[in-house]
């Protein structure tokens, strides 16, 4: 239990840094409170996530905290769009070593961002002192009956993905050091590491349409295996369709380019599979299919099959 000057001091910070940012038209009453109120439209259901990153784990040490904060709550509301949802509102938990104000300013900057890209209010949360930690809670709604499962892939449906993968994965090797290409190459693959753009609008056109969706988030092999179990199916992906970006290909050899679109994750790209003959949303590419069967099979061979958090 903290005394009151830590109190104070909690209370405090909350003031300067993370008011101002819980407005939305679906919060009734913000941060400041015990709780906060939303309002769901008649007919709709709520769906709720949450996402912790962990310094040293999830993102580099020193990490900018503005591209940081941006990251959290963009990797979080991804879970939104593969349900179909509509964002509605976030809450936040900050363990922090130590209260900085201008890492906080920076912090700040990055969370306003994210709230109005994303049309994700903050409307509540808690801070404390520890090892850096961001856990981001996100609300949204989807009208009754009409989420996106994992579990409804069908044999003879088709799989398919919103958009290039592994560009995440490079952009972590930039910022690490471990490749070097052009400056502009490099300022597009860090951006995609630090400020990817989930799929929002994509998951709720794929409302009564996708038999089954999921967010490339711990690598495309991984989280097709997430359909393929929920669904009791096989996932086939052909390698050759996974679309990679030019700035993907201009930066490593075509083989360790397809290893991380394939195994690399936090593309928060949308994969989602459609019957056969259903036209697929503008943008999105045919990656392989579904049988009947079990797992994941692909012509790839080796390899991890992506992210594993344990």
């Amino acid at each position: 239990m903290p005394d009151a000057s830590q109190s104070r001091g909690e209370f405090s910070l909350i003031a300067r840094f993370f008011t101002q940012l819980d407005k939305g038209p679906d919060v009734i009453l913000g941060n400041g409170d015990d709780a906060a109120i939303l309002r769901l439209a008649p007919g709709e259901e709520l769906a709720v996530s949450v996402d912790s990153m962990l310094e040293g784990v999830h993102f580099p040490k020193c990490s900018p905290p503005a591209e940081l904060a941006y990251r959290a709550v963009a990797a979080a509301a991804s879970d939104l769009a593969a349900m179909g949802a509509r964002p509605v509102a976030m809450t936040l938990a900050l363990s922090l070593p130590s209260a900085d104000d201008d890492w906080l300013t920076d912090f700040r900057c990055g969370l306003t961002d994210a709230v109005a890209d994303l049309s994700l209010p903050l409307v509540g949360g808690d801070l404390t002192r520890g090892p850096l930690t961001l856990s981001v809670q996100v609300m949204g709604a989807v009208p009754s009956g009409q989420a996106l499962p994992r579990s409804g892939a069908n044999p003879g449906d088709l799989l398919y993905v919103s958009g290039p993968l592994g560009d995440s994965a490079a952009g972590l090797a930039v910022i690490q050091g471990r490749v070097h290409p052009s400056e502009q190459v490099a300022a597009l693959l860090r951006a995609r590491f630090w400020r990817p753009q989930p799929a929002l609008n994509l998951g709720v056109l794929l409302r009564g349409v996708a038999t089954a969706a999921v967010d490339v988030s711990d690598g495309l092999l991984a989280d097709v295996g997430h359909i393929a179990q929920a669904s009791e199916v096989c996932v086939v992906v052909d390698s050759a369709l996974v679309p990679l970006s030019e700035a993907l290909r201009a930066t490593v050899p075509p083989a360790q380019a397809l290893d991380w679109a394939l195994r690399g994750g936090e593309d928060y790209q949308l994969c989602f599979t459609l019957p056969e003959g259903v036209e697929p949303p503008q943008g999105c590419i045919r990656i392989g299919c579904v049988e009947s069967g079990s797992g994941v099979r692909c012509d790839v061979e080796g390899g991890s099959d992506g992210y594993r958090h344990f």
